[in-house]
């Protein structure tokens, strides 16, 4: 299924992301998780391109096939490619496909230190156009409320934007953020460019205060005071810190939805129990 069918409903999409092991540990490490986390149903379940760009496409193809072909979630499988030819882009697309996948997020990806960038994909932009030109995947992109940290300034980052969604990006998942304000003031530049395609919100709920804290050095969002406060409160007892971070991210996914936000993805960071929480938390809403 084309997961821009999914926009074309009146609901909120729901959707989930995981991330493959490391590529130290067996692939079949994460089954039991991934099997709870699709037990919950989400309308989609997006998989990256490893954990930290190791495993890279065929531990993403795989556990993008499980949840699809197994569990009986739409998939959507994430692909970078600024290290990439087109030669091997286009050994991965027909990997999806003979998997069954038709749809991924198109992503320029993270440069690696001491390995040059093999130039025939220099943005995502590119790669976008690229899958679209072979005629048989559904294409999103990834959005930047707070803009992206190698942009120029907001306005050069929505015009990237745009760029995306004119190659063929046909809905976006922002990064994440957690201040609502930042997210509704970046649909309005996104509207006055004529970024016409649904935008589902990326939440991320907080388990450690560590992993946010290097979370928001790599994207650069911003934290709110209160934020902030339920971190510093919270920070030596982790199993308080992880409940006032569901209680954050749920408030965060309410006051969207009350919105008309288009969707809800959820970085459930491999974590049943997180992902179990906020839904039953939500499930009415939507």
């Amino acid at each position: 299924m084309k997961l821009t069918s999914l926009f074309k409903q009146d609901k909120t999409v729901f959707s989930f992301e995981v991330f493959p092991p490391k590529k130290e540990s067996p692939i079949e490490s994460v089954y039991g998780k991934l099997e709870e986390i699709c037990a919950l149903k989400p309308d989609f379940v997006s998989v990256t391109y490893g954990a930290g760009g190791s495993g890279g496409h065929s531990r993403t193809c795989e556990i993008a096939s499980r949840i699809k072909n197994t569990y009986g979630v739409e998939s959507m499988a994430h692909l970078t490619c600024v290290n990439s030819t087109k030669q091997m882009i286009d050994f991965m697309l027909g990997d999806f496909q003979a998997h069954g996948i038709e749809n991924i997020l198109a992503l320029r990806g993270d440069y690696v230190p001491g390995v040059e960038p093999k130039k025939e994909f220099c943005y995502a932009s590119d790669l976008t156009s690229y899958i679209r030109s072979k005629g048989s995947f559904d294409i999103c992109g990834a959005c930047y409320p707070e803009v992206h940290i190698e942009a120029e300034d907001e306005v050069a980052d929505i015009l990237n934007l745009r760029k995306k969604v004119d190659a063929g990006a046909t809905h976006l998942i922002t990064q994440l953020f957690f201040d609502n304000s930042v997210f509704y003031s970046f649909i309005e530049r996104a509207k006055i460019a004529r970024v016409n395609v649904p935008i589902e919100a990326g939440i991320m709920p907080v388990t450690n205060k560590k992993q946010i804290e290097r979370m928001v050095s790599m994207c650069g969002a911003s934290l709110p005071a209160k934020f902030s406060k339920m971190m510093q409160k919270y920070e030596n007892k982790p199993e308080a810190l992880r409940d006032a971070g569901i209680a954050y991210a749920v408030e965060q996914i309410v006051d969207l939805i009350s919105n008309g936000v288009d969707g809800i993805h959820l970085y459930t960071m491999n974590n049943p129990y997180i992902a179990r929480k906020i839904t039953e938390a939500v499930s009415s809403l939507l």
